[in-house]
């Protein structure tokens, strides 16, 4: 049985198609802000917090993808919905390709943003190298060494808000939760089974993601038979913030919406 209940909101008729979003690690459902009101005119809208996240409880560590998955599963059920589409950025977008692989059953459409679905050996390391950093001066030196890689220099510079909102949610993570959704990263094995994903799937990449490179997304997509591939123009690794209008503009394709 599932040890975590995740802290959920929910909102938009209450007739329209579910919609899932999932969260970057150290991101709360706070990250959508700019694609909110827009979502919701459309969709059933479901916003969480991963475990050890805002306001979600810990859980026991480290984790791996299957506990995140079914956590996600869980928040449908808390809302009483039986299929969704999941839209889900880095850690969030490959807990949707979970859901895809585990529960396709319970999933209309993926929509996967600024994520990869393998681990190679420098991807390990550089949680380990994040982890050390976690030791020595908590969450706030892993953010001072995260932020530079989810927002451009002209967005720091020119909304400075945006960075504030992102930074209050990054200090509410446990280090706890950091370091157990850091351990599933290290563990992540999805990519050997795109190619059996029978449901409608889009990939959106950051142009200038290092986190999630355009390259590391189109191999996915390519492994992936019949998906979409979309790149953000002048966007880092947590788009929906650096570039909210490219990505809208990317999130409507991918969801086959008139912006």
């Amino acid at each position: 049985m599932n040890d975590v209940k995740l802290y959920s909101t929910i909102s938009g008729p209450r007739d329209a198609p579910a919609l899932l979003l999932l969260n970057s690690l150290g991101a709360t459902q706070s990250m959508w802000d700019d694609q909110i009101s827009s979502l919701e005119r459309r969709y059933r809208l479901i916003r969480c917090d991963t475990r050890g996240h805002g306001q979600s409880p810990i859980g026991q560590g480290p984790y791996v993808f299957d506990d995140l998955v079914a956590d996600a599963l869980a928040v449908l059920e808390t809302h009483e919905v039986e299929k969704a589409t999941i839209v889900g950025l880095s850690l969030g977008g490959m807990t949707a390709l979970g859901l895809g692989v585990a529960a396709p059953q319970r999933v209309e459409r993926i929509v996967c943003c600024a994520a990869r679905a393998d681990a190679p050996p420098m991807f390990v390391q550089s949680w380990h190298n994040r982890l050390d950093k976690l030791d020595e001066g908590g969450i706030e030196a892993v953010w001072q060494g995260t932020v530079g890689s989810w927002l451009s220099d002209d967005t720091r510079a020119t909304r400075p808000e945006a960075e504030e909102l992102l930074k209050q949610g990054f200090l509410q993570t446990t280090e706890d939760g950091y370091r157990g959704c850091a351990h599933a990263l290290m563990g992540l094995d999805y990519l050997r089974h795109l190619g059996g994903l029978n449901i409608p799937t889009a990939f959106i990449a950051g142009e200038r993601d290092v986190a999630a490179s355009p390259e590391t997304m189109k191999r996915m997509a390519d492994a992936c038979p019949g998906s979409d591939y979309i790149v953000v123009p002048d966007a880092k690794h947590l788009i929906t913030v650096d570039n909210p209008q490219g990505f809208g503009v990317a999130l409507c394709r991918a969801l086959l919406l008139e912006c």
